[in-house]
């Protein structure tokens, strides 16, 4: 094989990583945004409402707003808090970031009025979380603690099904049978069903794609 043959093979490897690599810090930067890295003990987290359902949006067009008016010494990060959860969808599981605290995002800054206008103006803010009209800072430590929730391992499922439902056993060898379900387990995706057997209520673990919604 000539030298050039093998770069051909190298080229498209690397493409694909970056690709991907790209798309990874594409997906992390949505719902974190980090304006400036340097830490300043000036600047405190603050909290705001937003609509839910826009968080992630409403931190992106903070960071554009704070970098359109040069002010990234002031505003320094926007985060919305997120944790895996793995879903289940037509009959198949996929992972999503399903938001802590929906309607609200955090913000790290240097409170005065010129960041405060900054913040306010931004589409999809309406308030500060504070007391009375004052914006109050909250802890690194919360913030630190909130993070580390949001990093833990093994995503949660995001159930479906609520306690005394009633239910359809769609796969397995109970299927067909019809049951109420007794107990969900989010961390392991597993829900108990009762089923009617030989005239007794049996209760049956099953996965959660092993249980219809009827």
């Amino acid at each position: 094989m000539s030298d050039s043959d093998q770069t051909t093979n190298i080229v498209p490897t690397t493409v694909d990583e970056q690709i991907e690599a790209d798309e990874e810090e594409r997906k992390s930067t949505e719902y974190h945004v980090i304006l400036k890295k340097e830490r300043d003990a000036a600047a405190k987290w603050y909290v705001a409402h937003t609509y839910s359902g826009h968080e992630e949006k409403v931190a992106q067009q903070l960071g554009a707003r704070v970098k359109a008016l040069n002010l990234t010494d002031l505003v320094h990060e926007a985060l919305v808090p997120t944790q895996d959860k793995i879903k289940i969808a037509r009959g198949k599981k996929q992972t999503i970031k399903e938001k802590i605290f929906p309607g609200y995002i955090l913000m790290r800054l240097i409170l005065n009025d010129t960041s405060w206008m900054a913040v306010r103006n931004t589409p999809g803010i309406t308030g500060f979380v504070g007391i009375g009209k004052n914006p109050t800072p909250i802890p690194e430590t919360e913030v630190d603690t909130i993070q580390k929730f949001a990093a833990q391992q093994a995503p949660k499922f995001v159930t479906a099904f609520s306690l005394g439902e009633a239910v359809k056993i769609a796969e397995g060898p109970f299927t067909e049978f019809l049951g109420t379900v007794s107990a969900v387990d989010e961390t392991k995706g597993k829900v108990t069903v009762l089923v009617s057997i030989f005239g007794r209520e049996t209760p049956v673990e099953l996965d959660f794609l092993q249980v219809a919604k009827i």
